[in-house]
């Protein structure tokens, strides 16, 4: 296998660019860091892998938390529930896994497949699902590779856990949130077991390394007392959207998502407009007052402090926060009338086509 791992050392790093990545959801990356952190310490190093070196036929799980983000910041894992819906589904299939891996590339859940990992001395994949973080189980690149969520084993911090077998994985997320909502808000998630073929054909690759090299381009960005935010958009190939003063946070719990809209008045060159953002766990569309959408689902839409560049979740917007909003272009497969179909800004509900963010970026500056 490659010589690449994550240290206690890299958990800074790819949760800065996880959370980048995580367009203002995933959970919280501060817990997920505090997690691995513990699991390296306690079981050393985890080998991180390239996709190349899972075998074809062997089994790839991935562990997640599952809920709403907010809740995370105050309903604290026990720290052994992700590894025991893990070993769950591993018993059900009768299968060990060969590896583990992320689900999505954001924030909270691009740490806990780490702690996972060292807990049980396997390899994690250098991949995700999703290339930054949706809300919704079925949300993933494995569904459009005919890939299934079940079975799916649940646990949560108390020692509770369920088993989920479903027809269809939109039917595992309505299954699944409403088991989260009954464990408290948030849960621990063992999903979609598929094998190293299925992985290249239908992940997101090097997606772990990728998050580490962006939470990297940010540290010595600062550390060099240059512009993150620059340094950032220039790694990333990105979009800076908007400048300004966060003015208004509405946010609740509903159905098992952080749900709400933010409102930015700009600042420099954006003064005299203002940018509104909606969320559902993360940022699915961006409206200027005067260009209109800017930004929206699949795209990746993140806030970011001005000064520092650090990413900000949805949960950690503030009033007075000085931001800066960056867009960034999703994978190819988030493109496609079945990718669309599935995260598209219309499944939202919103009454607008999908156009690229490079698209929009090139007509606003002609």
């Amino acid at each position: 296998m490659s010589n690449d791992t994550i240290t206690r050392a890299d958990l800074d790093d790819l949760a800065t660019g996880a959370t980048v990545l995580g367009t203002g959801g995933g959970g919280d990356p501060y817990i997920g860091k505090l997690m691995a952190e513990q699991a390296i310490e306690e079981h050393g190093p985890v080998d991180l892998i390239d996709p190349s070196e899972v075998p074809d036929d062997e089994l790839v799980v991935p562990s997640a938390m599952l809920g709403a983000p907010t809740v995370m910041v105050e309903k604290i894992p026990r720290g052994d529930e992700a590894v025991a819906a893990f070993e769950t589904l591993e018993r059900s299939m009768g299968q060990e896994a060969f590896a583990t891996m992320s689900i999505e590339a954001g924030g909270l859940n691009s740490t806990i497949p780490i702690a996972v990992a060292a807990a049980l001395d396997i390899p994690l994949v250098d991949a995700d699902a999703m290339g930054r973080a949706f809300p919704e189980v079925q949300m993933v690149t494995l569904t459009l590779g005919g890939i299934d969520a079940t079975p799916m084993s649940i646990a949560d911090e108390k020692g509770n856990s369920v088993f989920v077998n479903t027809q269809t994985n939109e039917k595992a997320e309505q299954f699944a949130r409403t088991t989260s909502i009954d464990m408290g808000g948030s849960c621990m998630i063992a999903t979609y077991p598929h094998t190293g073929a299925e992985l290249r054909e239908h992940g997101i690759l090097r997606s772990m390394s990728y998050a580490r090299d962006i939470g990297r381009t940010i540290r010595e960005a600062q550390e060099d007392s240059a512009n993150p935010i620059d340094a950032l958009v220039e790694y990333v190939d990105g979009f800076k959207l908007f400048e300004g003063k966060v003015m208004d946070v509405a946010r609740r719990t509903e159905g098992g998502f952080a749900v709400g809209e933010a409102t930015i008045d700009g600042l420099s060159e954006y003064d005299g407009r203002t940018l509104s953002l909606d969320f559902q766990n993360e940022h699915l569309v961006a409206r200027d007052s005067e260009h209109g959408v800017v930004a929206s689902v699949p795209d990746l839409i993140t806030v970011l402090d001005s000064e520092t560049g650090d990413p900000i979740t949805t949960e950690g917007l503030r009033y007075g926060h000085r931001v800066t909003v960056v867009g960034m272009e999703c994978s190819e497969k988030w493109r496609t009338p079945a990718g669309l179909e599935l995260v598209g800004p219309q499944y939202f509900d919103y009454d607008i086509d999908y156009e690229p963010i490079e698209d929009i970026y090139t007509e606003l500056n002609k």
